[in-house]
């Protein structure tokens, strides 16, 4: 490894110990890099680079989901989401925790966003939660957790982002969460039922047919966009990529000609709130694009691949060794920036072991994405100690109960890869 590769690497981390914002910690990175052992003449290389990073095509997708999760946010949508699932499972013990984690599900399959999820969710179920005498720390971190789900479930952003910097098509990403989302939230909902059992958590009075079908005429026109989501991109109608569109479009005329709670104003603020959000995002991938060039310049992941491939055993022990990792930096760095920096360094070593793309793609943000539940930095920690006004601590202890069966979901798509790649097999 030349001077050039050890002060890019260096760069990075010093840069991002310091506090740079990463947007200029993986560019004055790849200055210093070339500025070191390269040439001149690669800035300009570089800055195509840089531009490149945003021409994507299915980088269109990350706007129109951000805005789709954010108009069912704001929409009404996610309210009676929630009642639909409290008609369903609220009569059992531990009802409202249930609902808690079956709406987190549902709204996953429209947003695509794990702190939009916990925020449209969490805002909802946390007074609910509090009012029926659940601890509040517990019901804080509930939604933190069940929010992780907004990222696996498809639509999803962070996998776009994935297949995006690492040439893994975004559509079997999306595919390939579907199984492993749901079966999270499953393992989550029998943990809210044996809690509930032994610690005599509340329940309703009782299962009522009328309400059940009540709340599903009021909420149909919401829980029939996942199906007109994932339904036009199995029959081919339109790509994953368009579908974020769809569903914009979907939201947009539920929350105004349906539900009629979608203004002029808040619409615009919607639309800013999007923006601003999806510009962000753009940038750190730009900024990513030329980190991923140099990286392949210098031969950085096929030097890591030799080195693994010389030291570890097999593909299992190295999956494991992974999954540790992602889960320890995801607890401190943010999940976008992660997988920007790490996935076009690990992907071509999973590669060389045989692992499937897809497969891979899929533990690599799942492992990532459970960050965003766990103390200290976790966002969606953040996200319900805002409304909550409970300590990020004290809320990250109970949510690192349900993180475990995220977890395990985890193993079972390592050692049973059918899990991650058997519906991209059928649909794709």
């Amino acid at each position: 490894m030349d001077i050039a590769a050890v002060v890019l690497i260096l760069s990075v981390i010093v840069f991002a110990l310091l506090g740079v914002p990463l947007v200029w910690s993986l560019v004055l990175a790849c200055v210093c890099s070339i500025a070191a052992g390269g040439t001149m003449e690669m800035l300009s290389v570089l800055a195509q680079r840089v531009f490149a990073g945003g021409l994507s095509y299915s980088m269109l997708a990350i706007f129109f989901f951000v805005l789709a999760g954010a108009i069912m946010q704001y929409g009404g949508l996610s309210r009676r989401l929630v009642a639909f699932a409290d008609s369903l499972v609220g009569h059992i013990s531990g009802g409202a925790s249930l609902v808690c984690v079956m709406a987190c599900a549902f709204f996953a399959a429209i947003s695509g966003s794990a702190v939009a999820t916990t925020a449209a969710i969490g805002g909802i179920m946390y007074p609910e939660l509090k009012r029926l005498g659940y601890p509040e720390d517990y019901a804080a971190a509930l939604p933190a957790a069940a929010g992780v789900l907004g990222v696996i479930i498809p639509p999803s952003v962070l996998f776009i982002i994935y297949g995006n910097i690492t040439n893994v098509s975004p559509g079997k990403l999306l595919m390939a969460g579907i199984i492993p989302g749901f079966l999270g939230a499953f393992f989550m909902c029998v943990i809210c039922y044996v809690l509930a059992k032994r610690r005599h958590y509340p329940k309703n009075q009782g299962f009522r047919t009328g309400e059940v079908f009540r709340t599903f005429k009021d909420a149909f026109w919401a829980l029939l966009m996942p199906a007109i989501i994932l339904g036009g991109i199995y029959t081919g109608i339109f790509t994953p990529t368009e579908s974020g569109v769809v569903a914009a479009g979907y939201g947009l005329f539920c929350a105004v000609f349906i539900y009629r709670e979608m203004s002029l104003d808040l619409f615009v603020r919607v639309i800013k709130e999007s923006c601003r959000t999806t510009g962000n995002v753009m940038i750190l991938c730009m900024a990513a694009g030329a980190l991923s060039y140099l990286l392949t310049i210098y031969q950085i992941p096929a030097a890591l691949s030799a080195f693994l491939i010389a030291n570890v055993s097999n593909r299992y022990t190295f999956m494991i060794g992974v999954v540790v990792l992602l889960l320890f930096l995801g607890m401190f760095m943010d999940v976008g920036a992660s997988i920007l920096i790490l996935g076009p360094l690990l992907a071509p070593v999973a590669a060389a072991f045989g692992i499937d793309p897809v497969q891979f793609g899929l533990i690599f943000v799942f492992s990532m994405a459970i960050g965003q539940a766990t103390p200290p930095f976790g966002t969606d920690l953040f996200v319900v100690c805002g409304f909550s006004g409970r300590q990020v601590m004290a809320v990250g202890k109970h949510s690192l109960v349900f993180c475990m069966a995220l977890v395990a979901v985890i193993i079972l798509c390592m050692f049973v890869p059918q899990v991650a790649t058997v519906l991209p097999g059928i649909m794709m």
